[in-house]
């Protein structure tokens, strides 16, 4: 593996975790060269998904562009890196189950926002005002609304289920 701060060919492996059930490894390592060390992670190719996007033009499924709108809508709220890598794992997961090796990009950005809601609602709302493109207050208003709603039926609901088991 090449250093990324000298870019020396090689470098030596000083620690090694399995992570998320052993799908990914995570690898401390070292540089022979100049000593410094740093992190790499390494996972199983899956199956190449192909995403068509609104206008019919195709492009691969990138990982890192997922992660990076997340990380977006995630800024400065209390999720963890772990969290956000598992939630890209998730979401991975949920399309490869399809077994369909192109979806659309509105298919992603859904499978995105139903997962994302649960880790986050004030990530959720940023999330949801560029993927649905929010042209003004009243769209943003109406995406609360529903997650307060969602929030109040829940609540409810979990009122009704403690007095019945009083």
């Amino acid at each position: 593996m090449r250093c990324p701060y000298c870019a020396h060919a090689e470098s030596d492996v000083v620690d090694t975790r399995k992570l998320d059930d052993g799908s990914s490894i995570r690898r401390r390592r070292r540089c022979p060269q100049c000593g410094r060390r740093f992190t790499t992670y390494e996972r199983v190719e899956t199956v190449s998904i192909t995403v068509v996007k609104k206008n019919g033009e195709r492009e691969p499924y990138n990982r890192d562009k997922l992660t990076r709108g997340i990380l977006t809508a995630c800024y400065r709220r209390p999720v963890s890196a772990q969290r956000i890598e598992q939630l890209v794992n998730d979401i991975e997961s949920e399309l490869l189950m399809s077994s369909e090796h192109e979806v659309s990009s509105a298919h992603v950005g859904d499978v995105t926002m139903r997962l994302l809601r649960e880790v986050d609602e004030v990530a959720y709302i940023r999330f949801a005002s560029v993927y649905l493109s929010f042209a003004d207050i009243t769209h943003l208003r109406r995406a609360v609304d529903e997650l307060l709603l969602r929030d109040h039926a829940s609540l409810l609901k979990h009122r009704e289920t403690d007095e019945s088991r009083s």
